[in-house]
């Protein structure tokens, strides 16, 4: 169960934190340690990587508490941290990650409208095939078009939180989220219409 910290209760961990009170950074990283792996293993694609990137994002947050002004929230910040590396550890790799052409999806996007978890399940022939088909789309994600959609609906973050993750406009956050869920939508579609062939 997720433990979820008022604001309130954020900035006296902070202040904690700041005198080098390790038992509050511990509530810190209980609060949100799962969450943080969570997003960089979708991220990174790789256990044992992504444990140490999220060592590392406690590690570079509790050095950095100093630079904690506050503006946004701590889980913003944190998911910053984490983004951050991920694109270090990308970068450092030279592993290039798959980008879906937006090009190629051409403006046919507009007649997508991503279906709720209210769809009738006797409609997904496998559900062990279907997620598969998710994954995959998700996977071919370009990385900004990916962490949008992972930060969005995997980890209920904000626009207005993704954009200072991001750091982009809502506005293009907004773009990237739409477009993320139209080319699921495709995968979906095409899963569907031939009758849970993968």
């Amino acid at each position: 169960m997720r433990r979820q910290l008022d604001a309130a209760a954020e900035q006296a961990l902070v202040d904690q934190c700041r005198r080098q009170d390790y038992e509050a950074f511990g509530k810190i990283v209980d609060a949100f340690q799962s969450r943080i792996f969570g997003f960089v293993k979708r991220m990174l694609r790789n256990d044992e990587e992504s444990a140490d990137v999220t060592q590392e994002v406690f590690i570079k947050a509790f050095q950095s508490l100093s630079k904690f002004d506050g503006r946004s929230s701590l889980r913003t910040w944190l998911f910053r941290i984490a983004y951050n590396l991920c694109i270090d550890r990308v970068r450092r790799s030279e592993r290039a990650l798959d980008v879906a052409s937006l090009d190629a999806m051409g403006t046919e996007l507009e007649a997508f409208d991503l279906a709720d978890s209210r769809w009738n399940p006797g409609a997904l022939l496998d559900e062990s095939d279907f997620l598969e088909v998710v994954d995959k789309a998700v996977l071919e994600l370009s990385e900004k078009l990916r962490t949008v959609l992972l930060l969005h609906d995997k980890e209920d973050l904000g626009y207005e939180e993704i954009a200072n993750v991001v750091n982009v406009p809502v506005g293009t956050v907004k773009s990237r989220l739409f477009l993320a869920r139209a080319h699921l939508q495709k995968a979906v579609t095409k899963y569907v219409q031939t009758g849970g062939s993968i």
